[in-house]
Protein backbone atom coordinates (compact mmCIF):
# COMPACT_ATOMS: atom_id res chain seq x y z
CA UNK A 1 0.00 0.00 0.00
CA UNK A 2 0.97 3.67 -0.26
CA UNK A 3 1.91 5.75 2.75
CA UNK A 4 3.49 9.12 3.46
CA UNK A 5 6.62 8.61 5.58
CA UNK A 6 8.62 10.95 7.77
CA UNK A 7 12.19 9.61 7.88
CA UNK A 8 13.74 12.63 9.60
CA UNK A 9 12.42 15.76 11.27
CA UNK A 10 11.95 18.64 8.89
CA UNK A 11 9.46 20.54 6.71
CA UNK A 12 6.55 18.89 4.86
CA UNK A 13 8.55 18.85 1.65
CA UNK A 14 10.90 16.26 3.18
CA UNK A 15 8.11 13.69 3.46
CA UNK A 16 8.12 10.81 0.97
CA UNK A 17 5.37 8.75 -0.66
CA UNK A 18 6.42 5.10 -0.48
CA UNK A 19 5.18 1.53 -0.89
CA UNK A 20 4.98 -0.18 2.50
CA UNK A 21 3.66 -3.57 3.65
CA UNK A 22 -0.02 -3.73 4.51
CA UNK A 23 -0.61 -3.85 8.27
CA UNK A 24 -2.40 -6.74 9.94
CA UNK A 25 -5.03 -6.44 12.66
CA UNK A 26 -3.95 -7.82 16.02
CA UNK A 27 -6.02 -8.72 19.06
CA UNK A 28 -8.18 -5.82 20.16
CA UNK A 29 -7.70 -3.85 16.93
CA UNK A 30 -9.33 -3.35 13.54
CA UNK A 31 -7.89 -2.55 10.13
CA UNK A 32 -9.51 0.34 8.28
CA UNK A 33 -9.28 1.10 4.57
CA UNK A 34 -9.24 4.88 4.57
CA UNK A 35 -11.51 7.16 2.63
CA UNK A 36 -10.45 10.41 4.33
CA UNK A 37 -7.91 11.67 6.85
CA UNK A 38 -7.85 15.00 8.67
CA UNK A 39 -4.76 17.21 8.47
CA UNK A 40 -4.05 18.98 11.76
CA UNK A 41 -1.54 21.32 13.34
CA UNK A 42 -0.18 18.51 15.56
CA UNK A 43 0.86 16.79 12.31
CA UNK A 44 2.87 19.89 11.42
CA UNK A 45 4.57 19.81 14.81
CA UNK A 46 5.13 16.04 14.76
CA UNK A 47 7.09 15.98 11.49
CA UNK A 48 9.36 18.74 12.85
CA UNK A 49 10.00 17.00 16.16
CA UNK A 50 8.12 19.72 18.05
CA UNK A 51 5.16 17.66 19.27
CA UNK A 52 4.97 16.11 22.76
CA UNK A 53 4.70 12.66 21.16
CA UNK A 54 7.57 11.53 18.92
CA UNK A 55 6.97 8.24 17.06
CA UNK A 56 10.02 6.21 16.01
CA UNK A 57 11.23 6.71 12.43
CA UNK A 58 9.92 6.10 9.88
CA UNK A 59 6.36 7.10 10.72
CA UNK A 60 3.28 8.49 9.03
CA UNK A 61 1.54 11.51 10.54
CA UNK A 62 -2.26 11.65 10.64
CA UNK A 63 -4.49 11.60 13.73
CA UNK A 64 -8.12 11.34 12.57
CA UNK A 65 -9.38 8.96 9.92
CA UNK A 66 -12.59 7.63 8.39
CA UNK A 67 -13.21 4.61 6.20
CA UNK A 68 -14.43 1.02 6.11
CA UNK A 69 -13.32 -1.78 8.39
CA UNK A 70 -11.64 -4.53 6.36
CA UNK A 71 -10.35 -6.78 9.16
CA UNK A 72 -11.28 -7.33 12.80
CA UNK A 73 -8.79 -8.66 15.33
CA UNK A 74 -9.41 -11.31 17.97
CA UNK A 75 -11.55 -10.22 20.91
CA UNK A 76 -13.20 -7.25 19.19
CA UNK A 77 -16.95 -7.02 19.74
CA UNK A 78 -19.46 -4.68 18.12
CA UNK A 79 -17.39 -3.94 15.01
CA UNK A 80 -17.46 -5.85 11.72
CA UNK A 81 -15.87 -5.85 8.25
CA UNK A 82 -17.51 -3.37 5.89
CA UNK A 83 -18.68 -1.08 8.67
CA UNK A 84 -18.30 2.70 8.15
CA UNK A 85 -16.27 4.13 11.03
CA UNK A 86 -14.07 6.96 12.19
CA UNK A 87 -11.07 6.66 14.52
CA UNK A 88 -8.49 8.82 16.22
CA UNK A 89 -4.86 7.71 16.27
CA UNK A 90 -1.56 8.77 17.81
CA UNK A 91 -0.15 8.80 14.24
CA UNK A 92 -0.29 6.79 11.03
CA UNK A 93 -3.28 8.24 9.18
CA UNK A 94 -1.39 9.36 6.06
CA UNK A 95 -1.70 5.88 4.57
CA UNK A 96 -4.17 3.81 2.59
CA UNK A 97 -4.82 1.44 5.52
CA UNK A 98 -4.39 1.82 9.28
CA UNK A 99 -4.65 -0.29 12.40
CA UNK A 100 -6.73 1.27 15.20
CA UNK A 101 -7.47 0.01 18.72
CA UNK A 102 -11.13 -0.93 18.82
CA UNK A 103 -11.63 1.39 21.80
CA UNK A 104 -11.01 4.51 19.66
CA UNK A 105 -13.21 3.44 16.73
CA UNK A 106 -16.69 4.95 16.40
CA UNK A 107 -19.36 3.70 13.94
CA UNK A 108 -20.71 6.39 11.62
CA UNK A 109 -24.36 7.18 11.04
CA UNK A 110 -25.32 6.84 7.36
CA UNK A 111 -26.02 10.59 7.20
CA UNK A 112 -22.38 11.53 7.92
CA UNK A 113 -19.93 11.43 5.02
CA UNK A 114 -16.36 10.17 5.33
CA UNK A 115 -15.14 13.72 4.72
CA UNK A 116 -17.29 15.12 7.53
CA UNK A 117 -16.13 12.34 9.83
CA UNK A 118 -12.44 13.03 9.17
CA UNK A 119 -12.96 16.77 9.65
CA UNK A 120 -14.78 16.39 12.93
CA UNK A 121 -13.10 14.57 15.88
CA UNK A 122 -10.17 16.82 16.85
CA UNK A 123 -11.69 20.20 15.98
CA UNK A 124 -15.18 19.65 17.37
CA UNK A 125 -14.07 17.30 20.13
CA UNK A 126 -11.53 19.81 21.42
CA UNK A 127 -13.94 22.71 21.16
CA UNK A 128 -16.87 20.88 22.71
CA UNK A 129 -15.00 19.47 25.70
CA UNK A 130 -13.05 22.72 26.09
CA UNK A 131 -16.16 24.90 26.19
CA UNK A 132 -18.57 22.63 28.05
CA UNK A 133 -16.33 20.68 30.45
CA UNK A 134 -13.24 22.82 30.95
CA UNK A 135 -14.71 26.35 30.69
CA UNK A 136 -18.29 25.58 31.76
CA UNK A 137 -19.46 28.14 29.21
CA UNK A 138 -22.95 29.43 30.00
CA UNK A 139 -25.60 30.96 27.76
CA UNK A 140 -25.30 34.74 27.81
CA UNK A 141 -21.57 34.76 28.58
CA UNK A 142 -19.08 36.45 26.25
CA UNK A 143 -16.48 34.30 24.52
CA UNK A 144 -13.44 35.34 22.47
CA UNK A 145 -12.21 32.86 19.85
CA UNK A 146 -8.70 33.40 18.50
CA UNK A 147 -7.70 31.86 15.17
CA UNK A 148 -11.42 31.85 14.52
CA UNK A 149 -11.33 30.53 10.92
CA UNK A 150 -8.99 27.58 11.45
CA UNK A 151 -10.35 24.08 11.99
CA UNK A 152 -10.56 24.16 15.79
CA UNK A 153 -11.21 27.91 16.05
CA UNK A 154 -14.14 27.81 13.65
CA UNK A 155 -15.62 24.81 15.49
CA UNK A 156 -15.34 26.81 18.73
CA UNK A 157 -17.19 29.76 17.14
CA UNK A 158 -19.98 27.47 15.93
CA UNK A 159 -20.34 25.57 19.21
CA UNK A 160 -20.04 28.72 21.32
CA UNK A 161 -22.88 30.32 19.39
CA UNK A 162 -24.94 27.12 19.69
CA UNK A 163 -24.42 27.15 23.45
CA UNK A 164 -25.82 30.68 23.60
CA UNK A 165 -22.63 32.68 24.08
CA UNK A 166 -21.96 36.13 22.66
CA UNK A 167 -19.04 35.16 20.41
CA UNK A 168 -16.26 37.56 19.44
CA UNK A 169 -14.12 36.17 16.60
CA UNK A 170 -10.53 37.28 15.97
CA UNK A 171 -8.75 36.38 12.74
CA UNK A 172 -6.17 37.74 10.30
CA UNK A 173 -8.22 38.60 7.20
CA UNK A 174 -11.61 39.91 6.14
CA UNK A 175 -12.32 36.61 4.38
CA UNK A 176 -11.67 34.62 7.55
CA UNK A 177 -13.80 36.96 9.62
CA UNK A 178 -16.68 36.68 7.16
CA UNK A 179 -16.54 32.90 7.55
CA UNK A 180 -16.53 33.18 11.36
CA UNK A 181 -19.53 35.49 11.16
CA UNK A 182 -21.38 32.97 9.00
CA UNK A 183 -20.70 30.36 11.71
CA UNK A 184 -22.23 32.48 14.48
CA UNK A 185 -19.80 35.20 15.59
CA UNK A 186 -21.55 38.44 16.60
CA UNK A 187 -18.46 40.65 16.70
CA UNK A 188 -15.28 40.57 14.62
CA UNK A 189 -11.68 41.65 15.28
CA UNK A 190 -9.10 41.88 12.49
CA UNK A 191 -6.03 41.47 14.65
CA UNK A 192 -3.46 42.33 12.03
CA UNK A 193 -4.84 45.86 11.72
CA UNK A 194 -6.67 46.34 15.04
CA UNK A 195 -5.44 46.26 18.61
CA UNK A 196 -6.97 43.09 20.03
CA UNK A 197 -6.91 44.25 23.64
CA UNK A 198 -8.49 47.64 22.92
CA UNK A 199 -11.19 46.19 20.66
CA UNK A 200 -12.19 43.61 23.27
CA UNK A 201 -12.32 46.36 25.88
CA UNK A 202 -14.58 48.46 23.65
CA UNK A 203 -16.86 45.56 22.70
CA UNK A 204 -17.38 44.55 26.35
CA UNK A 205 -17.65 48.07 27.84
CA UNK A 206 -14.44 47.41 29.71
CA UNK A 207 -15.70 44.25 31.43
CA UNK A 208 -13.67 41.75 29.43
CA UNK A 209 -14.63 38.26 28.24
CA UNK A 210 -15.79 35.30 30.31
CA UNK A 211 -14.02 32.71 28.16
CA UNK A 212 -11.04 32.93 25.79
CA UNK A 213 -10.55 30.04 23.39
CA UNK A 214 -6.93 30.22 22.25
CA UNK A 215 -5.30 27.80 19.79
CA UNK A 216 -2.83 30.54 18.72
CA UNK A 217 -0.67 31.66 21.65
CA UNK A 218 2.07 34.21 21.02
CA UNK A 219 1.20 37.91 20.82
CA UNK A 220 -2.54 37.22 20.74
CA UNK A 221 -2.25 35.53 24.14
CA UNK A 222 -0.41 38.51 25.58
CA UNK A 223 -3.25 40.84 24.59
CA UNK A 224 -6.23 38.58 25.23
CA UNK A 225 -5.08 37.49 28.69
CA UNK A 226 -5.40 41.08 29.88
CA UNK A 227 -9.06 41.14 28.88
CA UNK A 228 -10.28 38.23 30.99
CA UNK A 229 -13.38 39.22 32.95
CA UNK A 230 -13.85 38.65 36.67
CA UNK A 231 -13.83 34.86 37.24
CA UNK A 232 -13.06 34.37 33.54
CA UNK A 233 -11.54 31.21 32.05
CA UNK A 234 -8.67 31.22 29.57
CA UNK A 235 -8.53 28.01 27.50
CA UNK A 236 -5.00 27.15 26.38
CA UNK A 237 -5.60 24.98 23.29
CA UNK A 238 -2.41 25.29 21.24
CA UNK A 239 0.34 27.50 19.88
CA UNK A 240 -0.18 27.92 16.13
CA UNK A 241 1.75 31.19 16.24
CA UNK A 242 4.89 29.23 17.10
CA UNK A 243 5.51 30.91 20.46
CA UNK A 244 4.49 29.45 23.80
CA UNK A 245 3.60 32.50 25.94
CA UNK A 246 3.73 33.03 29.68
CA UNK A 247 1.33 34.90 31.95
CA UNK A 248 2.12 37.19 34.89
CA UNK A 249 0.46 35.41 37.80
CA UNK A 250 -1.01 38.64 39.17
CA UNK A 251 -3.47 38.75 36.24
CA UNK A 252 -5.03 35.47 37.38
CA UNK A 253 -4.99 36.68 40.99
CA UNK A 254 -6.62 40.09 40.43
CA UNK A 255 -9.36 38.72 38.18
CA UNK A 256 -9.94 35.47 40.11
CA UNK A 257 -9.35 33.98 36.67
CA UNK A 258 -8.53 30.42 35.68
CA UNK A 259 -5.93 29.35 33.11
CA UNK A 260 -7.23 26.03 31.82
CA UNK A 261 -5.45 23.53 29.59
CA UNK A 262 -7.36 21.67 26.88
CA UNK A 263 -5.44 18.59 25.71
CA UNK A 264 -8.26 16.65 24.09
CA UNK A 265 -6.27 13.57 23.05
CA UNK A 266 -5.15 12.87 26.62
CA UNK A 267 -8.71 11.92 27.55
CA UNK A 268 -8.29 8.68 25.58
CA UNK A 269 -5.66 7.70 28.16
CA UNK A 270 -7.11 9.23 31.33
CA UNK A 271 -10.90 9.10 30.87
CA UNK A 272 -12.17 7.86 27.47
CA UNK A 273 -15.78 8.17 28.59
CA UNK A 274 -15.45 11.96 28.33
CA UNK A 275 -14.73 11.71 24.60
CA UNK A 276 -17.38 9.06 24.03
CA UNK A 277 -20.04 11.21 25.72
CA UNK A 278 -18.94 14.20 23.67
CA UNK A 279 -19.15 12.24 20.40
CA UNK A 280 -22.58 10.92 21.40
CA UNK A 281 -23.80 14.51 21.69
CA UNK A 282 -22.06 15.89 18.62
CA UNK A 283 -22.68 13.14 16.03
CA UNK A 284 -26.47 13.60 15.95
CA UNK A 285 -25.99 17.35 15.46
CA UNK A 286 -23.77 16.69 12.43
CA UNK A 287 -26.10 14.02 11.06
CA UNK A 288 -29.01 16.47 11.29
CA UNK A 289 -27.02 19.29 9.67
CA UNK A 290 -27.21 21.38 12.83
CA UNK A 291 -23.43 21.83 12.87
CA UNK A 292 -21.42 21.72 9.68
CA UNK A 293 -17.66 21.00 9.64
CA UNK A 294 -16.17 23.22 6.95
CA UNK A 295 -13.71 21.57 4.61
CA UNK A 296 -11.11 24.00 3.30
CA UNK A 297 -9.84 21.67 0.57
CA UNK A 298 -9.26 17.97 -0.11
CA UNK A 299 -5.92 16.62 -1.34
CA UNK A 300 -4.82 13.24 -2.66
CA UNK A 301 -2.32 11.34 -0.53
CA UNK A 302 0.55 12.32 -2.85
CA UNK A 303 -0.11 16.00 -2.06
CA UNK A 304 0.07 15.65 1.72
CA UNK A 305 2.98 18.10 1.89
CA UNK A 306 0.86 20.79 0.23
CA UNK A 307 -1.94 20.22 2.75
CA UNK A 308 0.50 20.53 5.67
CA UNK A 309 2.03 23.67 4.15
CA UNK A 310 -1.41 25.34 4.07
CA UNK A 311 -1.65 24.81 7.82
CA UNK A 312 1.90 26.01 8.46
CA UNK A 313 1.19 29.20 6.55
CA UNK A 314 -2.15 29.63 8.39
CA UNK A 315 -4.12 29.77 5.14
CA UNK A 316 -6.67 27.07 6.00
CA UNK A 317 -10.27 28.18 6.51
CA UNK A 318 -11.76 25.11 8.16
CA UNK A 319 -10.18 21.67 7.80
CA UNK A 320 -7.79 20.36 5.16
CA UNK A 321 -8.28 16.69 4.32
CA UNK A 322 -6.56 13.87 2.48
CA UNK A 323 -9.00 11.74 0.51
CA UNK A 324 -8.50 8.25 -0.90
Amino acid sequence: MKAILCRRFGPPEDLTLEDVPKPQAQAGTVKIALRACGVNFPDVLMIQGLYQFKPPFPFSPGLEVAGNIVEVGEGVAGLRPGQRVMATLTHGGFAEEVIAPAAVVTPLPAEISFEQAAAFPLAYGTSHIGLTRRARLQAGETMLALGAAGGVGLAAVELGARLGANVIAAASSDEKLALAQAYGARHLIHYTRENLSERVKALTDGRGVDVVFDPVGGDAFDQAARRIAWEGRYLVVGFASGRIPSLPANIALLKNASIVGVYWGAYWQHDPTVIKRSFAELLPWIAAGEIKPRIHKTYPLAEAAAALRVLMDRRAMGKALLTF
